[in-house]
């Protein structure tokens, strides 16, 4: 069995070479900006509206607590003690052993799963130009939904969008760690919860919305299933952007000091409250005129512009509204890009523009078959999956990421020694958490890997 008996205890400053976050809000922000994303928008609040309001809040806090916040804590870990990618980082804790697969398998899920969520963002992108020009200014679904057709059916806006937003992404990653995510994070982090805040300012003092109020905040603890908690599960773990080797990616560029169960705590709190917000924002202004809650791009591209078209000042909420949209897609890009140049360049040794620029390429095409699968790809069908977007989508959120995330937690609990993550996690001494330490030791042992097998079975239909 492997251990981590050869790696060294925590790195120190005057030792690391590659490029690092700065400081601890840098740290929290990129963290953050990485476990935000699209799904905070539409999946999180329409999914806590329909189980049960803030009785699906509370179970999906307490799975959070067992299953994503865990391996969150175990891939930060990881990478800070490793200085490494996914791959190098799981090398180094256990030579000579197949663990190091976890780590590819997590770089292969974020390119595959960047090659489609970039479609989403370029939707997204997309919309703020549509909002300001008032192309989705329509207090009708139908002109909304016939607007959304004619941009994802179209080829060459779709590949357009998509280049524009990967071009994009690839810039601020070109300038590095602290230059690039950090600097970027920081900004977008605050700029975020601002225009969230002044959008639900707006929703909630609508006329009618207690509607919306009452569909996202009351507790209805009849509408708790066990298909409810297994949904919970399910969130709680993809949510977090774990087992795609984003965070043992960022965890690599952590402080020396920089305490991982808080910060990774912070975050996960942060992301709820991201979400919260973002049901706020959304579901009292769509009751308030009479429009059905849903999910998904419907939400998003249909039912949103129809529904800021129906208030006053609608087109300036309906911008401000794709704009922080776009920030929270941009954030999780961030981590999701950087997960293969960080391999390319500290394994292979490559110029970081280098690994940028190949990166980029192998995006543009991958993520072209995802961008082409409502036009010129859409009768290329998978049975039993669909397109190629759906293909994509498929492989990582049903196989690669619930596969990664099971076997981080048996490295954690089976492999990795307990006087090793002791040290590691309470920075050799220097903070008083050990009881903390000892229960995250406990249930990413006993408890998180049969919770993510259950997660894997359920993906796969086999539970």
């Amino acid at each position: 069995m492997a251990t981590a008996d050869r790696a060294e205890s925590v790195p120190h400053h005057g030792t690391v070479s590659r490029d690092v976050f700065t400081t601890r809000l840098g740290v929290i922000t990129a963290t953050l900006g990485s476990a935000v994303g699209l799904g905070n928008i539409w999946k999180f609040p329409y999914l806590a509206g329909a189980n049960g309001g803030a009785a699906f809040i509370i179970v999906y806090l307490l799975c959070t607590l067992v299953v994503g916040l865990p391996v969150m804590i175990t891939e930060h870990v990881i990478g800070r003690t490793a200085r490494g990618d996914a791959i190098a980082s799981l090398k180094k804790l256990a030579p000579g052993k197949s663990w190091w697969l976890i780590g590819a398998s997590g770089i292969l899920a974020s390119f595959l799963i960047m090659a489609f969520y970039t479609e989403v963002a370029a939707w997204v992108f997309a919309y703020i130009v549509k909002a300001i020009q008032g192309a989705v200014l329509s207090t009708d679904p139908a002109v909304t939904e016939a607007a959304f057709a004619e941009l994802v059916t179209s080829p060459v806006q779709s590949l357009v969008w998509q280049w524009i937003v990967l071009a994009f992404i690839a810039f601020i990653i070109a300038l590095g760690v602290s230059k690039g995510i950090e600097r970027m994070t920081k900004r977008l982090m605050p700029a975020l919860f601002a225009i969230l805040i002044i959008v639900v300012i707006r929703s909630v003092t609508l006329p009618g919305a207690a509607q919306g109020l009452e569909f996202l905040l009351k507790p209805d603890f009849s509408k708790v299933t066990g298909a409810t908690v297994l949904t919970a599960l399910g969130l709680s773990f993809f949510k977090l952007s774990v087992g795609m080797g984003t965070m043992i990616t960022y965890g690599s560029y952590f402080l020396d000091d920089q305490d991982i169960p808080a910060t990774a705590t912070r975050v996960m709190l942060s992301d709820v409250l991201v979400s919260a917000l973002a049901g706020l924002a959304v579901f009292p202004a769509v009751f308030a005129f009479g429009f059905q809650p849903e999910s998904g791009p419907s939400l998003l591209f249909i039912t949103i512009p129809a529904v800021f078209s129906s208030m006053p000042f609608g087109q300036i909420f309906m911008i401000l509204f794709f704009v922080l949209t776009a920030i929270a897609a941009t954030g999780a890009m961030l981590s999701l890009f950087e997960v293969p140049v960080a391999y390319l360049a500290g394994t292979l040794n490559w110029d970081r523009k280098k690994a940028t620029v190949a990166v980029l390429i192998g995006l543009a095409v991958v993520g072209s078959t995802a961008a082409l699968s409502n036009s010129l790809l859409a009768d290329v069908v998978f049975p039993g999956i669909g397109t190629f977007f759906d293909l994509w989508d498929y492989l990582t959120s049903n196989i690669l990421l619930p596969v990664g995330g099971l076997f981080l937690c048996l490295f954690a609990g089976w492999v990795l020694k307990w006087d090793k993550l002791k040290t590691w996690l309470t920075n050799n001494g220097n903070l008083d958490n050990q009881g903390i330490i000892r229960a995250f030791y406990l249930v990413v042992k006993y408890v998180t890997p049969p919770l993510v097998l259950i997660i894997l079975l359920s993906g796969l239909n086999l539970f």
